[in-house]
């Protein structure tokens, strides 16, 4: 059977064991929330040794070969000597400058890093709290306009994060571990077509990037924005998506109960071929606009989904 070895301690698994089953099972413990390979939460490194790895694709080749792996994603065939992912030595120190509450249950958290991140809108980074719990959550700042990173925390049901960041201050320092591309983004090539940013709860947060992203460039194509939320309270950036249709005619901005959605989707008609359209939420509501879209004729490589976690 082959051996863990973590800082002093060490223990035998089962051949082909989850590397991170195996971690969390022996008291080592290793944060996760997608077990898919797409949160990054999980990250160790592996000093020693080689795991069978599922996923290689899902790590940029400098961090495979510095040892980085996804854990989730390995599984156990030889000894191996690990290092789990350390905040403190390994993340981006940043400071708490700015908490609001958006809606009843939509916690804006504002962020200033010790040294610039180098993002674009609609991607997601892992936050750690300072008690050492992670959890990825979407950018909803512009790295052109903001000198701070903003993102938009669901607290509506119990979660370890979420709780934790009911007690955050300003000042209190956080810390940020990977960076993720996600599926998210606006491409200039876009410029004359039609862009459709359709987000349920806080999956609204990436897709009010890029929104930003696509007026700043000057997106001359009509964009179409859609927020589904589940009550009237949670429609948290009415205010200033109406504002930004006041001053860009190409702009319109719809509001959905979540109860009103399958009513609503048959409207949903794709008028022009050359039609993106950019969904972000609940891998549930992300699914329904998705099989309309499809049914209303937008090609697979016409559509960029981003499923969030459920988890909190």
């Amino acid at each position: 059977m082959p051996e863990l070895h973590v800082a002093d301690k060490c223990w035998s698994v089962e051949q082909g064991s989850n590397l991170l089953d195996a971690l969390n099972q022996a008291g080592v413990a290793v944060p996760y929330s997608c077990r898919a390979g797409s949160c990054h939460a999980c990250l160790v490194r592996c000093v020693q040794g080689e795991p069978l790895d599922l996923k290689p694709q899902a790590l940029a080749l400098a961090q495979h070969e510095q040892g980085w792996r996804l854990a989730c994603q390995c599984q156990v065939v030889e000894d191996l000597q690990i290092e789990a992912f350390d905040p403190e030595r390994d993340g981006l120190p940043a400071q708490v400058s700015a908490l609001d509450w958006l809606s009843p249950t939509v916690l804006r958290l504002r962020l200033v890093t010790q040294r610039p991140l180098r993002y674009r809108a609609g991607q997601h980074v892992v936050l750690w709290t300072p008690g050492g719990i992670a959890r990825p959550y979407s950018l909803a700042s512009l790295p052109e306009e903001d000198r701070f990173l903003e993102f938009h925390l669901d607290c509506a049901h119990p979660g370890e994060f979420a709780d934790a960041a009911r007690q955050f201050k300003v000042g209190e320092l956080v810390r940020l571990g990977e960076l993720r591309g996600g599926a998210l983004r606006y491409d200039p090539d876009w410029q004359e077509q039609p862009l459709w940013l359709l987000g349920a709860g806080t999956g609204l947060a990436p897709l009010s990037g890029v929104l930003r992203e696509a007026l700043r460039q000057e997106h001359q194509g009509p964009i179409r924005v859609v927020h589904v939320a589940r009550d009237d309270s949670e429609f948290y950036l009415a205010a200033e998506l109406q504002a930004l249709a006041a001053e860009h005619p190409n702009l319109t901005v719809e509001w959905v109960l979540r109860s009103q959605l399958a009513d609503y989707l048959p409207q949903l008609r794709v008028m022009a071929r050359q039609t993106h359209a950019l969904v972000c939420g609940h891998p549930d509501t992300v699914e329904a606009f998705a099989k309309r879209l499809f049914l209303a004729g937008l090609s697979r490589n016409q559509l960029l989904a981003d499923r969030f976690l459920t988890r909190g």
